[in-house]
């Protein structure tokens, strides 16, 4: 009787589980969308602000990015008391991935440069289960990688086949995307951290940024347009957007969330071109049904 009772118990209880891991999936793809939205406006950012140097660039926009943390340290100091290789792994993927990206795009045509970039997804997806425990890849896991990654190829190519002659350019691109990826996994590997230790890797990448700029890039002569599209970019998309995948992936599955970073280019092409004023493309329409399928490919994985 009393095992019938367990097991009657068990059954009672695992659709109150499932509804609750449902929830929590939910959320999850919630702050990763948010986060996606962020960065859809990078692009669009980045071409208003094309006469910054970029280490300037990246720099301020991160300082910037960390400031919505500062009254929660001040309140807690607390938050930002982290274990030094917490910090170094933080600085790894804020401050390596930026550094490389712009490296990339100035060996490299943008667009090709940017589409190796967006391997980050991809590599999301595939190396799950490589460096997090009990993580275990499936046929559809990787049928959805490349179909989100054929999606973001066809978004920031429009069908054109990329310049084999600079692929030199490509590999910092290629080293970003693995960067980024590795470091999006492997905060789930260190000891747990608050979500505010974010803005503390921001300042500390921002600070090493500038210094780079101070060393290799002429001044920066900004005037109160550029510091204003700058503010937005460094509390959106190198700011905001950093503390909302960090609560994505704390709550959720690295590899759905990978699937869905695939939405990115896609939003970037599409805001990119409505700035411009230009239609969206039939290889733009293609691009977002491919994105899409892999995304509920994936998560129905």
């Amino acid at each position: 009787m009393r095992q019938g009772f367990e097991n009657l118990f068990r059954e009672s209880a695992a659709p109150g589980a499932h509804r609750t891991l449902a929830l929590v999936n939910m959320r999850a793809n919630a702050y990763a969308l948010g986060a996606i939205a962020l960065w859809a406006s990078l692009a669009a950012l980045a071409v208003s602000l094309g006469h910054v140097p970029p280490l300037f660039l990246t720099g301020a926009a991160l300082v910037l990015g960390s400031v919505p943390s500062w009254p929660l340290v001040l309140r807690d100091p607390a938050q930002w008391r982290i274990p030094l290789r917490t910090l170094a792994l933080g600085v790894y993927g804020l401050f390596a991935y930026h550094f490389l990206l712009f490296l990339a795009l100035r060996h490299a045509p943008a667009v090709q440069a940017n589409l190796i970039n967006y391997l980050w997804p991809l590599l999301i997806v595939l190396l799950a289960p490589l460096l997090l425990p009990g993580m275990r890849l499936r046929w559809t896991h990787v049928l959805a990688g490349l179909l989100g990654f054929s999606g973001a190829a066809l978004a920031i190519t429009g069908g054109h086949t990329p310049d084999a002659a600079l692929a030199w350019g490509y590999l910092p691109a290629l080293a970003a995307a693995f960067i980024w990826a590795s470091y999006s996994l492997l905060t789930r590997r260190v000891p747990a951290f608050p979500t505010t230790a974010i803005g503390l890797f921001g300042l500390v990448s921002g600070l090493l940024a500038l210094l780079c700029h101070a060393l290799l890039e002429p001044a920066a002569q900004l005037q109160a347009r550029d510091w204003a599209l700058l503010a937005l970019l460094g509390l959106g998309p190198l700011g905001g957007a950093f503390f909302l995948w960090d609560k994505a992936l704390k709550l959720g599955d690295a590899r759905h969330i990978g699937i869905l970073s695939y939405l990115t280019p896609v939003a970037s092409t599409a805001l990119l071109m409505l700035v411009r004023g230009q239609s969206p493309s039939a290889s733009l329409v293609l691009a977002t049904a491919l994105i899409l399928g892999a995304a509920i490919l994936g998560m129905r994985a």
